[in-house]
């Protein structure tokens, strides 16, 4: 059966009447509903609650694999892909595929340097919003994640993770060949390269390789 609530600007079709008037939001820029701590605006009425989370620190949601835990189901659906190693979402011209769409969407930018996302303040260009809104934090001095051991505070909940092995001592990424074991993934991709042989940087006068 056909939703029976149409766009009449773009023709997408709603099983409600809420969902409609929601969605009209997109077209018109308006931003009706805020958070009460920080003033941050949204188009959803939802949006504030899951927003609020972050100055709570409330994360309902739980990985029953290594019981990572997130503020949303959303989320957690897409962090349990690297459990599964799902990669629902593949570039059309190179069939390489990605567990986020978001990471697509910045691989199928790499070839044509494209940007479009850019500060207001001092004109950086980024390939998606997400790294937009971490970088604009340089500017407005906000910290939104606070560790809950010692209180410093962090731009980015990337940066709290890392920091919350200092107090826990956890190092999550482990080599499959000899078990070492490092508190970023991005040191443990850098390792296996003495197990692999690769040497992925060249010098183009004497095309001599290097691993890093």
């Amino acid at each position: 059966m056909e939703p029976p609530y149409t766009c009449v600007v773009c023709h997408k079709t709603f099983r409600d009447k809420g969902s409609l008037k929601v969605h009209h939001h997109v077209h018109t820029g308006e931003r009706p509903y805020s958070c009460d701590v920080c003033n941050k605006t949204f188009s959803d009425k939802s949006n504030p609650r899951v927003h609020q989370r972050v100055h709570t620190g409330e994360r309902s949601y739980k990985c029953d694999v290594c019981n990572e835990t997130f503020t949303q189901v959303s989320s957690l659906r897409v962090h349990q892909r690297v459990h599964t190693g799902e990669c629902p979402y593949s570039c059309g011209v190179c069939n390489k595929t990605f567990s986020h769409k978001s990471s697509l969407r910045v691989h199928q930018r790499v070839p044509t340097g494209e940007c479009p996302c850019s500060c207001d303040v001092c004109n950086k260009t980024f390939s998606n919003k997400s790294t937009l809104r971490v970088h604009q934090r340089v500017h407005t001095g906000e910290c939104a994640y606070n560790c809950d051991v010692c209180n410093k505070t962090f731009r980015d909940f990337g940066y709290l993770k890392l920091h919350h092995c200092v107090h826990t001592a956890e190092h999550p990424y482990s080599c499959d060949v000899c078990n070492k074991t490092f508190v970023k993934k991005s040191n443990l991709k850098l390792h296996q390269r003495v197990h692999t042989g690769e040497h992925p940087y060249s010098f183009d006068m004497c095309n001599e390789t290097f691993r890093y």
